[in-house]
């Protein structure tokens, strides 16, 4: 196998950027853009990453691409919050990212490498890999015009017209699972289906804190159903300015880390699934860099 070549700026010791690197075309692109990997971000991704079916023995062609500017380009669209047609002309074509980003999503393999990052990024921290407790939050956003009535809606309280946007996250703010509905959905009937994604994704965590948006019957069919125990952490009494209260701004942080990424200011997309991938790769962007 042949080493990366000296436009990536891959170490001198002759490793190459990518495992598949025989396979592909190779670019001559400097990185040069803020939201591109690191040599060391991409050796923890890329070990994430599944091999392609043609080389797993499944079909289909050889890549013609190389993964990490797949990655890479996909990064620059959730972190510049661009249009996928106004992707640099340095990277892959954008209809060949938006197919990737489109396969991997369906694939659940998005999903897969925020897990493992985020099973590494606790173990870095001396913690154990899946976590007991965390939090669970939602947060309304405003949805541009691509955003359909079908699946848009009005947040009285909030006074927003849009999406609203549902993460469990654990105690460190690494997030486990989200959730995309509209904006007119109240929370504790969404947290029904959130939970039902977190019980998958992290079967060990029995304890969640919240807001007393989740209060009602959503405490009982949580502890029977799923063994989960939920406290409520309300406001103080009389609050009317910004207080932390205890475990809450851990999922709050989170949030901002995500609106930190400017495609997921607004929601642009059609499809809620499309929105939940950027928030995940919003959160395997600032993962993999709390990582390495």
């Amino acid at each position: 196998m042949s080493s990366c070549p000296r436009s990536f700026n891959a170490p001198t010791s002759g490793q190459p950027c990518c495992l598949l690197a025989t396979t592909h075309r190779r670019f001559t692109r400097s990185r040069r853009y803020p939201s591109d990997t690191t040599e060391a971000q991409w050796a923890v991704i890329e070990g994430l990453l599944p091999p392609p079916g043609w080389l797993a023995g499944r079909g289909g062609r050889r890549a013609k691409y190389c993964r990490r500017e797949i990655v890479d380009a996909i990064f620059y669209v959730t972190d510049n919050g661009i249009k996928w047609r106004s992707l640099p002309a340095d990277v892959p074509p954008w209809s060949t990212v938006y197919n990737y980003f489109a396969s991997w999503e369906t694939q659940g393999i998005t999903q897969d490498i925020l897990d493992g990052l985020r099973d590494r990024a606790r173990m870095s921290e001396g913690r154990t890999a899946a976590p007991s407790a965390g939090i669970i939050d939602s947060a309304s956003i405003k949805a541009a015009d691509p955003v359909g009535t079908a699946t848009r809606g009005f947040d009285a309280g909030k006074k927003t017209n849009g999406r609203k946007r549902h993460i469990a996250v654990d105690t460190l703010g690494l997030m486990v699972c989200v959730l995309v509905t509209s904006a007119s959905v109240q929370d504790r009937t969404a947290a029904r289906h959130l939970l039902a994604r977190l019980r998958y994704r992290c079967p060990t965590i029995r304890h969640l804190w919240a807001d007393s948006g989740y209060t009602g019957t959503l405490l009982d069919w949580a502890r029977t159903l799923f063994g989960i125990t939920i406290d409520i952490v309300a406001k103080l009494a009389g609050q009317t300015r910004f207080v932390v209260l205890p475990r809450r701004w851990v999922v709050e942080r989170t949030l901002a880390w995500i609106n930190q990424h400017r495609r997921c200011v607004r929601d642009y997309e059609r499809l809620p699934d499309h929105h939940e991938a950027f928030v995940r790769w919003a959160m395997i962007h600032t993962t993999s860099k709390r990582l390495t």
